[in-house]
């Protein structure tokens, strides 16, 4: 059986490898989004989805990260978990992201000008950026994988 040299970071150098260091952006543009949705008063169902996929992704990156601090990531299956999780996270984030903006263009006369629309134009920039940074994530996890 082969032995990789390539192992997943563990402790504080899960904060110093490429793929990893995108966990600090996604917690920020992931939280930035529930928040901001959370500050309108538009609760229907297209914020509820969005809602849901960013809480959804917080709570499970701050799980996988705290695998990943506490040293449970050493075995081979990881690099490939990691992978799948962070490409289903983008996936879900691009697709609240696309609903969200849609949402938006269809209340444009009804909230144009209001604080919410501003709040929600604002959601609808963190979940892309949230999109963008899960899917490098997934992207430089797949090279990690490889190499491994």
């Amino acid at each position: 059986m082969a032995s990789s040299s390539h192992s997943l970071p563990s402790g504080g150098n899960v904060f110093t490898t490429i793929p990893d260091i995108f966990f600090i952006p996604e917690f920020v543009f992931g939280g930035l989004v529930w928040t901001l949705l959370a500050s309108t008063t538009i609760m229907v169902n297209p914020t509820g989805y969005v809602m849901f996929v960013s809480l959804f992704c917080f709570v499970m990156t701050t799980i996988w990260m705290l695998i990943f601090v506490c040293g449970c990531n050493q075995r081979s299956n990881w690099p490939t978990l990691d992978v799948a999780y962070h490409f289903l996270a983008s996936l879900l984030y691009l697709s609240s992201s696309v609903v969200l903006a849609y949402f938006i263009l269809v209340l444009q006369t009804a909230i144009s000008g209001t604080e919410i629309s501003k709040l929600l134009i604002a959601a609808v920039v963190m979940s892309y950026l949230a999109t963008l940074c899960y899917f490098l994530h997934a992207i430089f996890s797949a090279i990690r994988w490889k190499s491994c």
